[in-house]
């Protein structure tokens, strides 16, 4: 390792002078013991097949320390909750900078987050704006607040600023008018006791609830859906012969009432989508969907409003700003210096009212960063998490310039990546390995890029300098084709796709050229397809109540096993008590989750292990009954790899863990919950699901991404698999960024030639060689280099 090892001074574990930040005995999750230097003020990349421990190190170690040395620096009270949080598994760690960590969060921003508001844009707007914007004669100037729907003094008082107004109609409420009121005519009712109840209601109030719908008065079937009264009656409910019921007083509520109240106040994400399907969405008329109120819409900036501004490509918005005055030649310049990072990471086709939601990880990613590139902080580590994820390799360009001022500023970039550019764009490469889960957790080399080729184990090294051509596959013959569109979407304009059936077709182009909006029009209703299999990234749970286990039905097998053994049988112990879902066999202290959540004020929420089962999930009886000598809880810490072996002879579970295995995650743990599963791993877990449940006929899978977090080598595994559909008799559709995958494909569909309004178009369709020779395309020249031989 460079350098002498510096005796810890102080107590900080911060020596200004060392120019290493300095890790000692590392043990968070699968690291084992350990210990390495890394320069500061360099690009520092941290790669390693998926699950070889490089997130512990540098999220779970590095960035955990310098966010808890920062919690000791406030506050008391957050020193008391650190202790609940806990500390990394470290030994110690001197010569560490304070840390930003810009991971790709999988938290849900609200609908009014929007790409504006993350890159402080829509702030600098509002303030050109109110200072410098043309009023109507005699209008008072207004405050930069009245221009955003998000405060009382700027939202639409039609729609509270949502630029929509939601309604509802009979169709819509009562599907099916041949039914009676008492056979569930309206829908939108609930189900269970409230829907008897509201029927009861109607009932006393002389409706006639056994006519079918489309008989009754007109005047009663308006009534009845919309009326805004709530007329309290007496009901006496109809006696069942098991069952006394008393009469009691029952408030009625019109189907429309309950929808919108539904939908509004629902805490239930179930609920609320249930709602929204009696809803119509339409743009709001008083504000024609601009959230804004008319004060606000009639001041204007070279001709525009500002809802007008918000909707343009930042692009755009960048080359429409035209300084009329001092005050907003200075507020201009302002805002082209805060766009300048967004249109160099390739962001420029998004628009300021882009809600956040709709973006992807990667761009949402990309959009803090463009924000830092502006904050003007130096002397910081900054934690990146794959921040090539979705990027074209045109785009990757872009990023690495962009993470080289961040370190010209004089911060130190450390970044978890498994893209074979940025590897070689680093001037400092930490590899973790040699594989993945316990068979990783090692540090393979720590020191400049070309030296990592003398690591004989390092799987990294075999692909950064691998110079042998991509290996010439004989291109499938198609069985048919499926035809797509003319879909005129997002930025698609009547767009027609051919697909061929039973081959492996690619949809490349760069960010925002509609991959994802062409491939969102398949579905199962089109001529030719017969199963539809779509895997996205959606997380496969929200809470650590979800699992690996749970999802891919593994666990049922494994309760039956336990419930089965001789000591389960005695105690009288069956299926549910090894469930850690409901009360009987789990710890009623953190109710089954193995984790109690920990509220810090001006931080998000985090999870501490549960201080009664210690994260174990079960009571102490629950834990006495052991199955091959382990319980419960020790079977849900074993990894794929390790169950395989332990189920080996169970053909239920042990099937379930192979098609795990082939997927390449052999590395986690069965428990493992769903809140620490990167969205490649849960895309994986969903696949393997899917290939567990046997062969049902010719099916078309679809994946958006598949490769996102994948280091090479597990690509090769996951495209095995994927390849085995298509020998099988499947379609697969896969939308990629990896010149690797789309060289190995039998057809590829490339978008663009731009993101945004620049794209949106098929520029070149056919085998991978002819697209690589296609003019116009900014795929072609990197599948180019993919097909050739590589040259050092």
């Amino acid at each position: 390792m460079p350098g002498p090892h510096v005796p810890h001074h102080g107590n900080d574990g911060h020596d200004a002078h060392d120019p290493y930040v300095r890790v000692r005995g590392a043990r968070e999750h699968n690291l084992k013991g350990v210990d390495v230097d890394i320069p500061r003020d360099v690009l520092a990349v941290f790669t390693g097949v998926s699950g070889s421990g490089k997130s512990s190190l540098a999220f779970g170690t590095i960035y955990a320390e310098a966010q808890r040395r920062y919690f000791e620096s406030v506050a008391p009270y957050a020193r008391r909750l650190i202790h609940q949080v806990g500390a990394p598994e470290v030994g110690e760690i001197t010569g560490l900078p304070p840390a930003v960590s810009l991971q790709q969060r999988r938290s849900a921003p609200t609908s009014r987050s929007s790409v504006g508001t993350v890159t402080n844009l829509s702030n600098s707007l509002r303030m050109l704006f109110s200072r410098a914007g043309d009023y109507p004669p005699g209008a008072e100037r207004l405050d930069s607040d009245a221009f955003s729907p998000n405060t009382a003094a700027g939202a639409c008082p039609e729609c509270h600023g949502l630029g929509r107004v939601h309604r509802t109609t009979e169709e819509l409420l009562v599907p099916d008018p041949s039914l009676s009121i008492r056979d569930g005519a309206i829908a939108a009712w609930p189900g269970a006791w409230q829907g008897k109840n509201l029927r009861d209601i109607l009932d006393t109030l002389g409706h006639d609830v056994d006519r079918p719908w489309r008989e009754l008065p007109a005047e009663a079937r308006q009534w009845i859906l919309f009326t805004d009264e709530q007329p309290v009656v007496t009901v006496h409910p109809v006696r069942d012969a098991d069952r006394i019921q008393r009469p009691y007083q029952g408030t009625y509520m019109s189907a429309r009432r309950y929808v919108m109240k539904t939908f509004s106040d629902s805490k239930s994400p179930t609920l609320r989508a249930k709602a929204e399907r009696f809803l119509t969405g339409a743009p709001c008329p008083a504000c024609g969907g601009s959230r804004l109120r008319p004060e606000s819409l009639a001041v204007t900036v070279s001709g525009r409003t500002i809802a007008e501004f918000a909707a343009l490509p930042i692009t755009d918005l960048d080359s429409a700003l035209h300084a009329t005055s001092e005050t907003a030649r200075v507020l201009i310049e302002d805002l082209h210096s805060r766009i300048a990072p967004i249109l160099e990471l390739g962001l420029g086709y998004l628009s300021l009212d882009r809600s956040t939601p709709t973006l992807s990880a990667g761009e949402l990613q990309r959009l803090r960063l463009a924000t830092q590139l502006r904050s003007g902080l130096f002397g910081v580590v900054y934690v990146l998490d794959e921040p090539s994820a979705g990027l074209h390799p045109a785009d990757t360009e872009a990023l690495l310039t962009v993470l080289a001022r961040l370190k010209a500023a004089g911060n130190s970039v450390f970044v978890v990546e498994h893209h074979l550019d940025v590897m070689r764009g680093a001037d400092w490469l930490v590899d973790v390995g040699p594989h993945a889960g316990e068979h990783g957790g090692e540090v393979l080399h720590s020191g400049p890029v070309a030296d990592l080729a003398a690591v004989a184990e390092s799987a990294t090294a075999r692909h950064l300098f691998d110079r042998s051509p991509a290996a010439q596959r004989q291109v499938r013959t198609a069985r048919g084709e499926l035809t797509v569109g003319p879909v005129t979407r997002h930025n698609l304009h009547g767009v027609t796709a051919e697909f061929p059936l039973g081959v492996f077709t690619a949809v490349t182009g760069v960010s925002g050229s509609g991959k994802s909006t062409l491939i969102g029009e398949i579905t199962e209703d089109l001529p030719g397809v017969r199963r539809l299999v779509s895997v996205d990234q959606k997380p496969i749970g929200r809470t650590p109540r979800s699992n690996l286990a749970t999802y891919t039905g593994l666990f049922d097998v494994v309760r039956k096993e336990f419930a089965a053994t001789d000591e389960a049988r005695e105690r009288g112990y069956g299926v549910g008590r090894f469930s850690f879902n409901v009360a009987g066999g789990r710890c009623e202290t953190c109710q089954g989750e193995g984790f109690v959540s920990v509220e810090l004020l001006f931080l998000p929420s985090t999870y501490a292990p549960c201080p009664d089962c210690g994260g174990a999930r079960y009571n102490p009886e629950t834990l006495q009954v052991t199955y091959r000598g382990r319980n419960i809880a020790q079977v849900l810490d074993l990894t794929v790899e390790s169950a395989a072996e332990f189920f080996a002879d169970t053909p239920a579970v042990a099937r379930s863990l192979a098609t795990l295995l082939d997927v390449g995650l052999g590395y986690l743990r069965l428990g493992q919950p769903a809140t620490e599963l990167s969205g490649g791993e849960a895309q994986r877990i969903k696949l393997a699901s899917e290939l567990q449940r046997g062969r049902r006929g010719p099916t078309l899978y679809l994946l958006d991404e598949p490769t996102t977090g994948l280091h090479p080598a597990d690509v090769e595994v996951l495209m095995r698999q994927l390849h085995g559909l298509v020998d099988s008799g499947h379609t697969v559709i896969v939308v990629e960024h990896d010149m690797s995958v789309v060289a190995g494909a039998d057809w590829v569909i490339d978008l663009g030639p731009g993101g945004g309004d620049a794209g949106g178009r098929i520029v070149a369709a056919g085998t991978p060689t002819r697209v690589a020779e296609a003019e116009g395309s900014a795929t072609a020249p990197y599948l180019r280099q993919a097909l050739e031989p590589r040259t050092a």
